[in-house]
């Protein structure tokens, strides 16, 4: 009598390869700030990264085909007065990124399809209300211009970054530190992790909690918890003898895991990444030399695991690629962005096939660059899926859409709740003429300036196009 003994499933045999040394980003001081944040976000359009800066915080942006060497003096994104503890790409725009500090604020940029002649100083728009370091921010997958950030306040702020204003502010719900918090694929709920040693799902638009669970890993480490297919939580922590562990839990029973399991005596805390459309985990330590991957089913043990990429150099932080970014024609299913002390090395994950066509098993639509949702539709109670795409033809990243802020009269409604901030008392009407021309005066020489920056960027192109034609 045969005995089926290895589990069939398409992604048993995922390797990870490491790209070519010309294809490596060189040069690059890595931040050496200690925050448990990834360091790195990347697009089908940039990768960006927090780097050294004296005097404030700054992150450099790389256009994704500016591999190799990268050059000192190459502009950063200089604005915040302390170190920058993470960055987030909108998913809806690939020329716009947030940037959480320890200065308290959140700042959101746009950056130009060009690489600038100078370091980009002015944020489109500065979002304030935390009174302690911001150490998390996260975009809504699906509602526009909707960011999340949490701070060292334990308190979770919702923003509109189109009108520049507080949503919501989620401020009697996490009594210690926030060590990260997820959204779910639809964006109607929350999951965090607290160092009071408790998992919360949150809704936050009815600013309740609607499921808890207390020490999911008895450990004294940071947790991290994400959401996965069907509503489920996956976690990652530490046993009590200091063992690392992942979870699975199903929210209608949040009592008991699905599944835990033990992995390893490392110290590092594991930071989750997820990719919905092919339900594999794959898990980042920082601190370690390898990426763990472990495929999410129905069936048990419901968290299978798959394989270990291992190098020799520990990882200081990870991007992950959006799927939309991934090379379809070499059945790449993910790619990660390793950082190492002076470098970033990208990592490629892929299924091995034997045909060169489109896999349709391996890329199901995925989730595009359109929003499903504006951001008042969402805050009145409104919930979409993501809109997808599909990949068959490979993805074209969408030319530069400016982010516009439109600011609302603070005279037109209340403030929101939160810190207060003086205003000035002087007479608006009075000024109104001569500050429209000087703002007017303003938006023209930017404009000159950025006109000017792209023509000497240009420029130079042609001239190193020129030097190498007559090397």
């Amino acid at each position: 009598m045969s005995r089926r003994v290895v589990r069939q499933s398409k992604f048993r045999h995922v390797f990870g390869q490491p790209v070519k040394a010309d294809q490596m980003y060189e040069d690059i001081r890595v931040s050496k700030v200690t925050c448990d944040s990834s360091f790195c976000a990347v697009n089908p359009k940039f990768v960006a990264i927090i780097v050294e800066s004296g005097g404030g915080g700054a992150f450099i942006v790389l256009p994704l085909a500016k591999t190799g060497r990268v050059d000192k003096n190459h502009p950063l994104v200089t604005g915040h007065t302390a170190p920058v503890l993470d960055i987030d790409w909108c998913p809806h725009n690939d020329n716009v990124i947030a940037s959480a500090s320890e200065d308290t604020t959140v700042m959101v940029w746009q950056i130009p399809d060009y690489v600038p002649v100078r370091n980009i100083t002015e944020p489109v728009v500065t979002l304030e209300g935390h009174s302690k370091r911001v150490s998390i921010i996260s975009w809504h997958p699906t509602a526009r211009n909707v960011l999340l950030s949490a701070g060292c306040d334990n308190l979770v702020i919702l923003w509109n970054v189109g009108t520049g204003e507080m949503l919501l502010a989620l401020d009697d719900m996490h009594t210690d530190l926030i060590y990260n918090v997820g959204w779910n694929r639809n964006g109607s709920l929350l999951v965090t992790t607290c160092k009071d040693k408790k998992v919360r799902v949150i809704d936050p638009r009815k600013q309740q909690i609607i499921a808890e669970k207390t020490k999911p890993h008895d450990g004294t480490r940071p947790i991290r918890a994400i959401f996965v297919a069907d509503g489920k939580i996956f976690t990652t922590g530490f046993s009590r003898m200091s063992e690392r562990q992942l979870g699975l839990w199903d929210l209608n029973n949040f009592e008991e895991p699905i599944a835990l399991q033990e992995m390893d005596t490392s110290n590092g805390v594991l930071l989750p990444f997820y990719d919905a459309d092919s339900s594999i985990v794959y898990l980042c330590g920082k601190g370690d030399s390898s990426i763990r991957y472990f495929e999410i089913t129905d069936e048990a043990p419901y968290v299978h695991y798959l394989n270990t990429y291992s190098s020799k150099e520990p990882q200081r932080g990870m991007g992950f690629m959006p799927k939309r970014g991934l090379d379809v024609s070499k059945c790449e299913i993910a790619r990660f962005f390793k950082l190492h002390e002076r470098k970033c090395e990208p990592i490629v994950m892929t299924v091995p096939r034997k045909s060169d066509l489109f896999q349709d098993d391996l890329y199901p639509d995925t989730p595009g660059p359109e929003p499903a949702l504006e951001a008042d539709e969402w805050l009145s109670g409104k919930d979409a899926e993501p809109i997808l795409i599909s990949l068959r033809d490979g993805y074209v990243p969408i030319k530069n859409r400016e982010l516009k802020v439109v600011k609302k009269n603070i005279l037109d409604s209340k403030p929101p709740p939160g810190p207060r901030r003086s205003h000035s008392t002087c007479d608006s009407d009075y000024f109104s003429p001569a500050l429209e021309e000087v703002l007017e005066e303003i938006r023209a020489l930017k404009e000159t300036v950025q006109a000017q920056e792209k023509r000497i960027s240009d420029l130079e192109n042609k001239l190193c196009q020129f030097t190498n034609g007559t090397d």
